[in-house]
């Protein structure tokens, strides 16, 4: 079992213990093993390049996951690529701790790595449902602190 965390060097202070045990929380109360689950912090520009390169889209975006292997499997491979610019935006634009963004990104990312989408309405209110209901039990107060 492995969740590996890499922050891009011009971003510091994330407690890489702190977000792989939120990954783990998900995975578990969900019935599921993080296998490889790599975690990559990083800046607009990469998550902006995977965006085209995957999904033909030209846009900024927060949160971006890829399932390695099989959604049948109880054991996840996956990656989860999270822009912390992004991140910085959408806690001020919604007046909330930059913490806490980043814990929903994970939360996010790990419920898309289970099979959760957010396409349609009734998908994505699920998925903010769910977001809330980790943030309730995860500790995000301190994932930006060593």
């Amino acid at each position: 079992m492995s969740i590996s965390v890499e922050v891009d060097p011009t971003f510091s202070g994330l407690n890489q213990t702190r977000v792989q045990n939120i990954i783990n929380t998900v995975f578990e109360k969900e019935g599921y093993i993080a296998d490889t689950v790599d975690l990559v912090f990083g800046n607009d520009k990469l998550l902006n390049d995977l965006k085209k390169e995957f999904f033909k889209k030209d846009q900024l975006t927060d949160v971006i996951a890829f399932r390695l292997n099989d959604y049948e499997e109880k054991t996840v491979e996956g990656e989860i690529y999270i822009s912390i610019p992004r991140a910085q935006e959408n806690a001020n634009s919604y007046n909330e701790p930059f913490a806490k963004e980043i814990g929903r990104l994970i939360i996010h990312g790990s419920l898309h790595l289970l099979n959760f989408d957010d396409q349609t309405s009734v998908e994505k209110a699920n998925m903010t449902r769910k977001e809330d209901e980790y943030l309730k039990i995860c500790n995000w107060e301190n994932l930006n602190s060593e």
